[in-house]
């Protein structure tokens, strides 16, 4: 390819909007452009990476039995209000010219189950089915360029299967390929346990990138022997140091002190001996969730010990209403609400509130003076034991770039996908769930693989192997020179040769910029001695190589 011919629209200065490192280095280095709020155009530097990492996926895939389809985007909406998933927010809807209804989903659980209706007996499953389409999200904060958009590319898959045992077999396949297709990216991921969210499910989990641009937490051990994301993760949180024990809570006035910090300092307290109360709304009724002073409620979780029904915190009017008091003085002694406490609040005197403005109790005990439900609904945090080893925790952000789902009988059921058992009876299909966006694959590969310079692609998903820059285009000899290079390394690699008019720095800026893993200069010099400079895009390492042996260093590189 020639960079003459090629549109390659680079930029000097970052995007004025940009905040995460892929979302600068995919504008500056013209692969992709923005046409709405979370809405990209892929130009043909990003088309062709894009491409790339969608071909591993596709082998990778196949090795393990995947059948590729393609489906349409326009969905319609009787399969979505029948799976129970048509209201969510997140989902376009629109109608035709007579008044028909469709969705533009954001995967395609319903419309791979409709096609599952034509496996009629166990002697067809298993089935792993598989396309790349195009998928709609009306995502509230679009931001980070690929990494949460409105109009995405997704590779998802299904498997068929005849009972949770065999499902369990064709879920170990996918997570196995996935490991393959992450490695052979040259991503850095974690496989880690995750939330089933709206897909629904009986267990999901996450491959997760670490990157500073990941909306997601990674949570690891020091010791390596545990990896969660932090909407599930697990961890044990240091014991308080209590106060002396009282034979019955007591009243103490706390003026103008609203928050654990400054009731903690009033009363002087370890903030981990309070126990910090908030009033959510589920459904129809308010409910009081508990986590120690030092701790954060996880509302996934408490919507998970709820039974799935979706909770939001509660409005100061209906904090008054419920408890006499406002938000920063309510605590769980004698309320008339459900109280459901996180299994942090291990025994022992804490300060609570008094359900009463300016008031606290101290000396409070669960058990004696409350009878609270017990669940897992605080978030963890950094230095809390992990619960293999007791090692410390850290927490990084990640990007998520693969989940997968044992989705169960939950949309075969809806939609009416049943087979013939051995035995002669009708049983719903068991479905599980697998995607991964390429787009995603190739900001974290930038947020793992840059340097000040711009992007270091890794091999198997750069633009291009080389990239030939040549010092003076004008100079047929130079440029005679440049071709000749081009043409022997044609045949192996894939070569984009700069020959445009431009100054030798803004060539090389260019190429930092694009970042293919094999750099080769030819000018001048080159017509004297007969060798080019040849420069690895991850090292800088610069070497002098003769024309006769370029073919091998750029080898022994890649």
């Amino acid at each position: 390819m020639r960079a003459s011919q090629l549109f390659l629209p680079t930029l000097r200065t970052d995007p004025a909007d940009a905040d995460a490192v892929s979302h600068k280095l995919l504008v500056r280095g013209g692969f992709i452009r923005q046409l709405a709020a979370g809405v990209w155009t892929y130009l043909p530097l990003g088309w062709r990476v894009h491409e790339k990492v969608v071909q591993i996926i596709r082998e990778e895939m196949n090795a393990i039995g995947g059948q590729e389809f393609r489906a349409p985007l326009l969905t319609p909406a009787e399969l979505w209000k029948a799976s129970g998933r048509y209201d969510i927010p997140e989902v376009f809807h629109l109608e035709d010219r007579n008044g028909r209804e469709y969705v533009l989903p954001m995967t395609h659980e319903e419309t791979f189950a409709f096609h599952a209706r034509e496996l009629q007996s166990y002697k067809q499953l298993p089935q792993i089915w598989y396309h790349f389409g195009v998928k709609e999200r009306d995502e509230p904060r679009p931001r980070a360029g690929l990494i949460r958009v409105r109009e995405f590319i997704m590779k998802d898959a299904y498997s068929f299967d005849r009972d949770e045992s065999t499902l369990d077999v064709s879920y170990e396949k996918h997570r196995e390929a996935y490991e393959r297709i992450f490695a052979r990216a040259g991503l850095e991921t974690y496989f880690v346990e995750a939330e089933v969210g709206i897909m629904g499910g009986s267990a999901s989990d996450d491959f997760l990138a670490p990157a500073e641009a990941g909306e997601n937490e990674l949570v690891t051990c020091e010791n390596g022997d545990y990896a969660a994301d932090a909407e599930i993760a697990r961890g044990a949180p240091s014991p308080p140091d209590f106060p002396a024990p009282l034979p019955a809570p007591e009243l103490v006035a706390t003026p103008d002190a609203k928050t654990i910090e400054a009731v903690s300092a009033q009363l002087g307290i370890d903030p981990r001996a309070t126990i910090k109360a908030m009033p959510m709304v589920t459904g129809d009724r308010v409910v009081l969730a508990l986590v120690r002073g030092d701790d954060r409620l996880n509302e996934e979780r408490l919507t998970g010990a709820l039974g799935g029904t979706a909770v939001r915190p509660a409005e100061d009017e209906e904090i008054r209403a419920t408890f006499g008091a406002d938000g920063g003085s309510i605590g769980p002694v004698d309320v008339q609400v459900e109280v459901i406490a996180d299994r942090g609040i291990t025994p022992g005197p804490y300060v609570v509130g008094a359900n009463r403005d300016g008031w606290h109790l101290r000396g409070v005990e669960p058990g004696r003076d409350f009878e609270p439900r017990y669940a897992e609904i605080r978030q963890v945090k950094p230095g809390d034991a992990c619960p293999i080893c007791g090692g410390r925790l850290s927490i990084q952000p990640a990007i998520e770039v693969g989940h997968i789902f044992k989705l169960g009988t939950r949309y075969p059921n809806a939609i009416g996908a049943r087979f013939l058992d051995e035995d002669g009876t009708e049983k719903p299909i068991v479905m599980g769930s697998y995607g991964i966006g390429p787009g995603r694959m190739m900001a974290a590969a930038i947020e793992q693989h840059h340097d000040d310079r711009g992007i270091t692609w890794p091999r198997t998903i750069a633009p291009f192997d080389v990239h030939v820059v040549s010092l003076d285009a004008g100079n047929a000899e130079i440029k005679a020179a440049a071709e000749a290079v081009e043409a022997e390394l044609s045949g192996s690699y894939e070569i984009l040769l700069d020959d445009r008019d431009l100054r030798p720095g803004e060539k090389f800026a260019d190429a930092d910029l694009i970042g293919c893993p094999v750099r080769i200069t030819v000018g001048r010099k080159t017509l004297e001695d007969g060798a080019v400079d040849v420069r690895p895009r991850a090292t800088g390492d610069e070497v002098r190589v003769a024309l006769s042996a370029v073919g091998g260093t750029v080898a022994e590189i890649l």
